[in-house]
């Protein structure tokens, strides 16, 4: 039972699925540690979480180890979600696995050295590479295809070779595609989002390449956040949970759904091209059952959120 007092360090938490977090775990009653290096986060959000009470920024990157020292002293648990994106990973392999993969390495150690009894890691869906089933499940075997994705894969590993050394207590989280409001334009599973809506905005139609039918599984960063909140409270260790709706959706459909969001008069195009076709669908019984988890926001009420947002800040009419 952790005290009034209790602290989770959340690395990233600055960033997108990191502001939707802290929140939550504000209103669970912990208190909240940011470690953050600041590169890539809204300043705006930013501003806000440093002035909101029970909240800490420490302004530090995930390699260096005495700014990892400094946020994790004294908290009851680390979730960890900083990382360098996955288009990143593939321009600058080298950097993407000083900060994924280093950068994790160096954050598990310092909770192990500072006794911190409880650890939830951010993994990727990517991990899976394509798949050969649907849906996917957390015991299907991992073929990771970028540095990104074999860095999330070998943070899954550290951990488990911690756990066996130390007692360290773990979950780590697959993410699938995670989409919301406020979400940065360079999203690599995601970004077809606002790249539909904008050309929705702009009067043209979204432009399918194929016939569209690559899809994905969309999960609103709310749930997202929510299925974090629960892994740091859970006594549960050692497990890989995957968090996604169960759903797939095409890019087909996601653009019609999108035109309906908006209330635009438009007919997507199908631009001929070759695609590999990926598709995306998760298995989410494990987390039902570890968890007690399942999502609550349903795509079309996730995408009128997205569609809002973009009003809200002038980027859709």
């Amino acid at each position: 039972m952790r005290s009034q007092d209790s602290t989770v360090l959340v690395t990233g938490g600055l960033g997108y699925i990191g502001s939707r977090t802290v929140p939550q775990l504000l209103e669970r009653g912990w208190r909240v540690r940011i470690l953050d290096n600041q590169y890539r986060c809204d300043p705006a959000v930013a501003e806000r979480l440093s002035r909101t009470d029970g909240v800490d920024v420490v302004e530090g990157d995930v390699r260096y180890r005495g700014s990892v020292d400094k946020a994790t002293r004294g908290v009851e648990a680390v979730v960890h979600l900083a990382a360098m994106c996955l288009n990143k990973s593939i321009s600058d392999p080298a950097e993407s696995l000083d900060v994924n993969l280093a950068g994790t390495q160096q954050v598990i150690e310092s909770a192990v050295a500072n006794g911190v009894p409880r650890f939830v890691y951010a993994s990727s869906a990517s991990v899976y590479g394509n798949p050969t089933s649907l849906p996917m499940r957390e015991t299907d075997p991992p073929d990771p295809l970028t540095p990104y994705c074999i860095a999330k894969l070998a943070g899954e590993h550290l951990l488990r070779f911690q756990a066996q050394r130390t007692g360290l207590r773990w979950m780590a989280l697959r993410f699938f595609n995670v989409y919301g409001p406020g979400q940065q334009t360079d999203a690599y599973y995601t970004s077809v989002v606002l790249t539909f809506l904008r050309r929705i905005a702009a009067g043209e139609a979204p432009v399918i390449d194929g016939k569209g039918e690559q899809s994905m599984d969309f999960v609103h960063v709310d749930d997202i956040a929510r299925a974090l909140v629960l892994a740091t409270e859970s006594d549960v260790s050692g497990e890989i949970l995957n968090v996604g709706t169960g759903s797939q959706t095409t890019v087909a459909q996601l653009a019609e759904l999108l035109i309906a969001a908006v209330g635009a008069d438009a007919t997507p195009e199908f631009r001929p091209r070759e695609v590999l076709v990926a598709r995306r669908q998760a298995a989410i019984d494990r987390a039902a059952e570890v968890l007690g988890w399942a999502p609550h926001v349903g795509l079309e009420e996730g995408l009128a959120s997205v569609v809002a947002h973009l009003k809200s800040v002038g980027d859709l009419p």
